[in-house]
């Protein structure tokens, strides 16, 4: 009787889950991108409850010019007197919500198109895609101008906006899988056993395109957190007194002479958080499709 110790035992294979997040760990850059967006969003959510001034706070001996960086104001302060460091951390609160949740929309109504125009295509596949045309065809920034002359941008409708802006890729993308995976064949074994239209597509073919999305869903972060950005910059997003990276960067190009540290950390802020989604993006596409 051969006798095999528990050191010689062959390996358990791992999941295809373990795998993906063993491939992920691998991946430095990815894991420095996710650490730094996780600390982040640390900040910008318990740093309030520590901050030792409102983000509408005024210091009146510094009214009438920025004030320079001191021990009581770390990152000075604007030309209201307000604390440009309280200011950096409630936008991160505004840019990163915006960011996320109009991803999150995005990536909802992007897989729900994908999904029935790649499942059913016909007449179903071309109105969906066309319609998706029409919506690649219109330009951003008339749109948000006409909103806003009708509501006054509120990170509500900044949200909505945003996500009803950047879903079509999502849609092309999901589309795409499941043109490919609804000819498979546990999908026509399903289909043999009686599951409908909606079992197929949800338990059966979007499991497996969840790769794809989730890393679409991923870079579509970056993607809302710069148009944000690039909308309050320009005066069409959020309105002050309410700070976003992007309008303090609007009021902080007016002292850039005099007072680049009003405009520097926002900017900083914008360029790693998009970076750092980006590394994450890239290297959930690595972990959940590895190159053969």
């Amino acid at each position: 009787m051969v006798d095999i110790s528990p050191s010689l035992a062959p390996p358990r294979a791992r999941r295809p889950l373990g795998q993906a997040v063993a491939r992920f760990r691998r991946h430095r850059m990815a894991m420095g991108g996710l650490v730094f967006l996780v600390a982040m969003g640390l900040i910008v959510v318990f740093a309030p409850f520590f901050l030792p001034y409102t983000y509408d706070g005024q210091d009146f001996n510094f009214i009438g010019s920025p004030g320079a960086m001191s021990a009581q104001h770390w990152l000075g302060t604007d030309e209201l007197g307000r604390d440009a460091l309280t200011r950096l951390v409630y936008g991160g609160r505004v840019s990163l919500g915006v960011g996320l949740l109009g991803a999150v929309i995005s990536t909802v109504l992007g897989t729900a198109i994908g999904a029935v125009s790649g499942f059913y295509r016909g007449l179903v596949d071309i109105v969906l895609m066309r319609f998706t045309d029409v919506m690649l065809s219109i330009p951003t920034l008339p749109l948000v101008l006409l909103l806003s002359t009708f509501f006054r941008p509120s990170p509500v409708l900044l949200i909505g906006i945003v996500g009803g802006l950047i879903w079509m890729g999502t849609a092309r993308l999901v589309r795409a899988q499941f043109l490919a995976l609804r000819e498979r064949e546990y999908v026509e074994a399903a289909r043999a056993l009686g599951a409908g239209g909606a079992r197929l597509m949800f338990r059966h073919i979007l499991p497996n395109a969840v790769g794809p999305i989730s890393v679409a869903a991923t870079l579509a972060v970056g993607t809302s957190i710069m148009m944000e950005s690039g909308l309050s910059f320009l005066g069409f997003g959020i309105l002050p007194p309410v700070p976003t990276w992007g309008n303090l960067l609007n009021a902080a190009s007016a002292w850039l002479g005099i007072a680049p540290w009003l405009a520097i950390p926002p900017g900083l802020c914008i360029f790693c958080t998009v970076l750092a989604v980006n590394f994450v993006g890239e290297g959930l596409r690595d972990a959940l499709e590895p190159r053969l």
